[in-house]
């Protein structure tokens, strides 16, 4: 893995090249391995949280890891393109728009002791913006090359909270165009229910049940490319203990595993039926 700027990392892409880095911040990763029709996202997968900010926040390292998707990159991590956060959405969140992207308070409780200084505001949104210009520019690739995209946008979701029985996994919809692309959308949530987990946890599958799809990430590429398709596509955390902080690495491997072949099944049929 390289350690890149942001303007080589867009240069890489322009020229097509394939690569694996890291930003000259550490802030995300991106891999290519192959220009493909698709790509795969973990905009909440980061834990890291700058020590600068330490003394300054009111939240636990559990309560930050409570609120984000570990995890999420490994359940994808053999397709040919995957982007994701190393920071902790506690810092700034890529899944936010730049004006809401820093918490003031976070799940019902204060974040800061104190107001946030301007400098260390201005540093965590130059990381969502750099981000941004790298999501742009990998887009504009896909679809100049291939006319459309898909991009599976991952996420997960802590179930213990909820009172009710919430599925396995739940695809957000409200902000993609549905009528074009529903077809895609049923035969996503088909798939991710057939998925068979370990110890006896049963895969369930619902559309806008929990949450609605409405992360920044989605809408800036819904709203920024018209012949892309985003599916904000949640995970309940059935593979940790969310309240012991304990991982279950045999269920993240069967959710690797699974998508490593429906995934991409799941993509080319997307391209076979709406390439230009």
């Amino acid at each position: 893995m390289q350690r890149l700027s942001v303007d080589q990392i867009i240069d890489k892409i322009q020229n097509e090249e394939t690569f694996e880095a890291v930003s000259k911040d550490y802030s995300f990763t991106i891999k290519i391995d192959e220009y493909v029709h698709y790509a795969c996202g973990a905009v909440h997968d980061g834990h890291q949280f700058r020590k600068e900010l330490w003394d300054n926040c009111l939240h636990t390292e559990y309560e930050r890891w409570f609120e984000e998707d570990p995890e999420t990159k490994e359940m994808v991590k053999t397709h040919p393109i995957v982007i994701a956060g190393c920071d902790s959405r506690f810092e700034y969140d890529l899944n936010r728009a730049p004006a809401t992207a820093i918490y003031d308070d976070a799940w019902g409780k204060q974040l800061w002791k104190n107001p946030l200084p301007k400098e260390m505001h201005d540093k965590s949104l130059g990381k969502h913006s750099d981000f941004y210009k790298v999501v742009h520019a990998l887009i504009s690739k896909l679809e100049e090359k291939f006319g459309v995209c898909i991009v599976y946008d991952m996420h997960s979701y802590n179930w213990k909270r909820w009172t009710r029985e919430v599925p396995t996994w739940n695809l957000g919809t409200s902000n993609i165009d549905n009528e074009r692309f529903g077809n895609e959308v049923e035969s996503w949530r088909a798939t991710l229910e057939k998925m068979r987990l370990p110890n006896n946890i049963k895969s369930t599958s619902l559309i806008n049940d929990t949450f609605k799809g409405n992360g920044y990430f989605l809408k800036y590429i819904t709203q920024n490319f018209s012949n892309t398709l985003v599916l904000a596509t949640e995970i309940a955390k059935v593979y940790c203990d969310e309240l012991a902080q304990i991982m279950y690495p045999e269920v993240v491997d069967s959710v690797e595993k699974y998508l490593k072949t429906e995934l991409k099944k799941h993509a080319d049929a997307f391209y076979k039926a709406h390439k230009l």
